[in-house]
């Protein structure tokens, strides 16, 4: 639709409908640009983060990070003072300098991110695991002894 026209707006506006077309070319851009960006649109200047599920179970919390196209070396997991960080870098696989190729479209990103997540309790690091594979990053953080001894379920009673 981008480049149309309105003419059917002339009787209403006469000569402003140029302004018109003008802006509804603008908003029908801006909707485009932003319809076209990549699920790590995060990457690069203004970094974002990866994509993230937490869930917490018995024994601890799992946190699941999508991280398509980054390579597991890449990819960094620390907890400290009751907060986990991924932090990594996508890189770039697309050469810049080769001067026979002409890009048309360029919607993939590349560079650094970081997210961090706080944790209920500080996990047992010792204890935890990570693991990465096809661009899932799969992390369990066991719930110290201390804490798992603690929570007791509370029987529901119907009135």
């Amino acid at each position: 639709m981008a480049g149309s026209n309105l003419p059917y707006l002339s009787p209403l506006f006469g000569r402003n409908v140029e302004t018109l077309n003008s802006l509804f070319r603008e908003v029908e851009k801006t909707f485009e640009d932003f319809s076209r960006r990549a699920p790590w649109s995060g990457f690069g200047d203004g970094a974002v983060a990866p994509k993230i599920d937490v869930a917490e179970t018995s024994d601890g919390i799992d946190v699941i990070a999508e991280l398509p196209g980054v390579d597991e070396k890449d990819v960094e997991v620390t907890v400290a003072d009751g907060m986990l960080t991924i932090r990594g870098e996508k890189k770039a696989e697309r050469e810049e300098s080769d001067k026979d190729k002409n890009w048309h479209v360029v919607e993939r990103s590349y560079g650094s991110f970081s997210r961090s997540i706080a944790l209920p309790y500080d996990p047992d690091s010792g204890k935890a695991e990570a693991k990465f594979q096809n661009g899932v990053l799969r992390i369990h953080l066991p719930k110290p002894a201390e804490i798992a001894r603690k929570e007791k379920k509370i029987e529901i009673t119907k009135v």
